[in-house]
């Protein structure tokens, strides 16, 4: 059975004076999916989730949240989404528990069914023993797992994110991506995180659009993303080799299917039309040399987006990307 449609946006557009912020969005995400909108500050990612959120007004499109009109009925879509900000705002004076309590309160809820509530979503963001102490104390890390609780006082089916591993200690990191999965596969909630942190968006994300300039430049898997932007229809395989120099470079380039070999020090990069690895790694060995690492490059977010960069005419961090084909060009 296929996944039903949550949000469902068509042609959604803002414009702030002569600048148009977000141009002509189309896009649906599914029950139980996490999509990452992925691009640099100013790309059109806040203004997005804002007219998702029925906070700013498109100047022209739709969007619909679970057959809710985000535009039209504002209220009903907010009753059934939950927003956490880059920044959750609470009282730093008072404890996890309070904060909660008051998001309770303006949601209506009574008061055996807020305690209930409260208990149980500490546990499950773990912060049952932190929950009594003031939020003041709380590190960055769990500042945002109580976010997510309070996001969750409201049970939403669709939850909105908004850089929320920002500034977030490994650890914290860890915790806050397991619960965001569990939040999504095992309870199928929706959710929307909007994101410059490629790493972050790449461990989590089921699909990935990339936004630049207002525009939607690409959606889909990491796989699929990858397999388009694949330059020149190459293979880019990053090896590092305990001692190789020119001789290994040499031997690199006669291995079938090897179209350019490039060196950096005990770093080569190998371009083919296809994958080779076996190939390569049996050369290697067969010669005495120590094999490190091998790996494929191209499929990294980093490098997807790179590519979907220059091709909207934009400067995507101009010296490494000629390093990048100065490399690629050696043979």
């Amino acid at each position: 059975m296929a996944a039903r449609p949550m949000i469902e946006i068509s042609g959604l557009t803002k414009q702030y004076g002569e600048k148009t912020a977000v141009d002509h969005l189309n896009l649906t995400i599914y029950q139980g999916e996490i999509f990452g909108l992925l691009g640099p500050n100013g790309a059109g990612k806040t203004t997005t989730t804002l007219m998702l959120t029925g906070l700013t007004e498109p100047t022209e499109g739709t969007a619909f949240i679970d057959g809710r009109d985000c535009i039209r009925s504002p209220l009903e879509v907010k009753r059934i989404v939950g927003y956490m900000p880059d920044n959750v705002g609470f009282y730093p004076d008072l404890t996890g528990r309070e904060n909660l309590r008051f998001t309770a309160a303006l949601n209506g809820l009574g008061k055996q069914e807020t305690e209930e509530r409260i208990g149980r979503l500490l546990a499950r963001t773990g912060l049952t023993e932190a929950g009594d102490q003031k939020v003041g104390t709380y590190s960055r890390g769990m500042r945002q797992r109580l976010g997510v609780a309070d996001v969750l006082m409201k049970d939403p089916s669709v939850i909105i994110m908004d850089e929320p591993t920002l500034g977030i200690d490994p650890e914290g990191m860890r915790q806050l991506i397991a619960l965001i999965r569990d939040l999504a596969k095992t309870e199928g909630r929706t959710i929307l995180i909007s994101s410059h942190q490629l790493y972050q968006v790449q461990q989590i994300c089921d699909r990935v659009g990339l936004f630049v300039g207002g525009h939607l430049t690409a959606c889909g898997t990491i796989e699929e993303l990858a397999e388009q932007t694949r330059e020149d229809n190459r293979y880019l395989t990053e090896i590092r080799v305990a001692g190789g120099g020119d001789a290994l470079t040499r031997l690199l380039r006669d291995v079938p299917g090897v179209l350019s070999v490039g060196r950096e020090n005990h770093l080569f990069m190998v371009g083919s039309h296809s994958d080779i690895t076996d190939a390569l790694v049996d050369t290697i060995r067969a010669n005495g040399y120590s094999l490190i690492s091998l790996r494929p490059r191209g499929g990294d977010l980093d490098e997807i987006y790179r590519r979907y960069f220059e091709k909207a005419g934009h400067d995507y961090d101009k010296d490494n990307n000629r390093k990048r084909k100065a490399f690629w060009n050696r043979s």
